[in-house]
């Protein structure tokens, strides 16, 4: 049984609930114990991964960022999405990247229907080696 940590924004809550419940499914109870935490917001999903990563076999981050009238956009989108890939290689763990950056609310509705799913396939392909439940 793999342990796996899911860090989800409370921001967007209604486009983010879909992407949890959605990605969740991609995690079979028989090969999958998934802990659930919350984070205000995406910027901070990085922090909480990073004091729990050593108990996990994996981590699912689930979020989204929706541009606005200022560049707080981009530099939210670019902390929180490379502070992910360095802790990924830090501890040498899988992160599924399931934060969308969107450039609007209808556009941020028709990801959250994919893309938490293809997170967390990514991090159970990358848990196994490409191999299912090996």
């Amino acid at each position: 049984m793999k342990k796996i940590l899911s860090v989800y924004s409370l921001y967007y809550e209604d486009i983010v609930t879909r992407m949890t419940k959605l990605a969740y499914k991609e995690f079979p109870k028989k090969y999958f114990k998934v802990h659930k935490m919350e984070a205000p917001g995406s910027f901070e999903i990085p922090l909480i991964i990073s004091k729990h990563i050593k108990n996990y076999d994996a981590v699912l981050a689930l979020g989204c960022i929706i541009k606005g009238e200022t560049p707080h956009f981009d530099y939210i989108s670019k902390a929180s999405i490379d502070s992910l890939m360095k802790l990924s290689l830090k501890y040498n763990k899988p992160i599924g990247n399931g934060i969308i950056t969107c450039l609007n609310k209808k556009q941020a509705i028709k990801r959250s229907k994919i893309k938490g799913q293809e997170a967390a396939k990514a991090v159970i392909k990358v848990l196994y080696n490409f191999s299912k439940y090996s």
